[in-house]
C-alpha cells in the first residue's frame, strides 16, 4: 500500500476512534434522588441504611453515580410540605418517602416528578393511591395492611395478658392515617371486651406525660401504634414502658429496643425493596405502571428479658408462634 494511503487510512481510523475514546472517559451520569423524612435521621439511621444497601446492590454508589438530597421534618409534621417544596425545587428525578404525612406531602408538591413509597400504611385507605393494582399518578412503592396489623396486635396482646381489661393506645393524632387504624382496633377491642383508652403525644416531649396518665387511668397494657414520631424514639417508649411496669407491643424495632412485643412487617426488607422502585424509574418505567406492593409476611417478636424484668411469664402459645425470640 502507497506511503500516502496508509496515512490516509491511519487518520480515518484516528477520527472514527475519538468519539470512543471521549466516552470512555466520560464521567458516568450522576442521578439525584430527594429523600423526605417524617422524623429524624438518628431514628432511621437503620432503616436508611437498609435503603442505601439496597441501591448499592443495584450499582448506585453515593458520590459516584447518585446524590441523596436528605431533607428531615425531625417529627414536624406541617414542615413536610415546605420540605418537598424544596425538593421539588432541587429538581430531584425521584422522591423517597416512608409514613403516610410525608408521602401525602410530597404528592400535594408535584404531579410529575415520580414518588416512591419505602412504606406507607394503607395507601388506598388514606387516599394516596386509588388502587393498588393500579396506582396512577406519580406515585408507587410499598404499603401494608396498617389497620388490620393494629387489631392483631391488640388480640397477641390480650393473649401475653389475659387479666387485662383497660388498654391503652399510644399514638400520634397528627397522623392522617390514624383513622383507618382506630376503626380496626376498637371493634377489636369490643370482641375482646377491652376497654380502649387514647393516649395522644406529638413529640418525645410528651411521653413521660402520656404514661404517668396511663398510670392514674389504670391502665393494664399499651399498644403502640406506629408513626415516624414513635419510631424514631422507640428506646424511650421502652424505657418509660418498663418503668411504669406495663406490658406493651409495637412495631418491629420496639422489640429490638426493649418493648415488650411486636408484631409488625420487616422493615429493613421493605426499604430495600425501595431501591428496585428507585432503579426502574431511573431507567425510565413510569411510576403509574408499577404496582404498589403489599407486605404479605408479619413477625411477631417477644423480648424475654423485658418479660423478666415485668415480672411477667409469656404463654407458651405465644413463644411457639415467635418467629424471634430475644433472651
Amino acid at each position: 500500500m502507497p506511503r500516502s494511503i496508509t496515512i490516509l487510512v491511519t487518520l480515518a481510523l484516528a477520527v472514527l476512534g475519538a468519539p470512543l475514546a471521549s466516552d470512555a472517559q466520560r464521567p458516568p451520569k450522576v442521578h439525584r434522588i430527594g429523600f423526605l423524612g417524617a422524623a429524624s435521621s438518628s431514628g432511621y439511621a437503620s432503616l436508611v441504611e437498609a435503603f442505601r444497601q439496597g441501591l448499592r446492590d443495584l450499582g448506585y454508589v453515593e458520590g459516584k453515580n447518585i446524590v441523596i438530597e436528605y431533607r428531615w421534618a425531625e417529627g414536624r409534621y406541617d414542615s413536610l410540605p415546605d420540605l418537598a417544596a424544596e425538593l421539588v425545587r432541587l429538581n430531584v428525578e425521584v422522591i423517597v418517602t416512608h409514613g403516610t404525612p410525608g408521602t401525602l406531602a410530597a404528592k400535594q408538591a408535584t404531579k410529575t416528578i415520580p414518588i416512591v413509597m419505602a412504606v406507607s400504611g394503607d395507601a388506598v385507605a388514606t387516599g394516596i393511591v386509588a388502587s393498588v393494582a393500579r396506582p396512577g399518578g406519580n406515585i408507587t412503592g410499598s404499603t401494608f395492611f396498617f389497620p388490620e396489623i393494629n387489631a392483631k396486635r391488640l388480640e397477641l396482646l390480650k393473649e401475653a395478658v389475659p387479666r387485662a381489661s383497660r388498654v391503652a393506645l399510644l399514638l400520634n393524632p397528627d397522623n392522617p392515617s390514624m383513622g383507618p387504624v382506630l376503626k380496626a382496633v376498637e371493634a377489636a377491642a369490643r370482641s375482646l371486651k377491652v376497654q380502649l383508652h387514647q393516649f395522644e403525644v406529638r413529640s418525645p416531649d410528651e411521653f413521660a406525660g402520656a404514661f404517668s396518665a396511663m398510670t392514674k387511668r389504670r391502665a393494664e397494657a399499651v399498644a403502640i401504634i406506629d408513626d415516624a414520631v414513635l419510631i424514631a424514639h422507640a428506646g424511650r417508649i421502652a424505657d418509660l414502658a418498663v418503668k411504669s411496669r406495663l406490658p406493651t407491643i409495637g412495631f418491629r424495632e420496639y422489640a429490638d429496643v426493649g418493648g415488650l412485643m411486636a408484631y409488625a412487617v420487616n422493615f429493613p426488607d421493605i426499604w430495600r425493596r425501595a431501591a428496585v422502585f428507585v432503579d426502574k424509574l431511573l431507567k425510565g418505567a413510569k411510576p403509574a405502571d408499577l404496582p404498589i406492593e403489599q407486605a404479605t409476611k408479619f413477625e411477631l417478636i417477644i423480648n424475654l428479658k423485658t418479660a423478666k424484668a415485668l415480672g411477667l411469664t409469656m404463654p407458651q402459645s405465644l413463644l411457639i408462634r415467635a418467629e424471634h425470640v430475644i433472651q
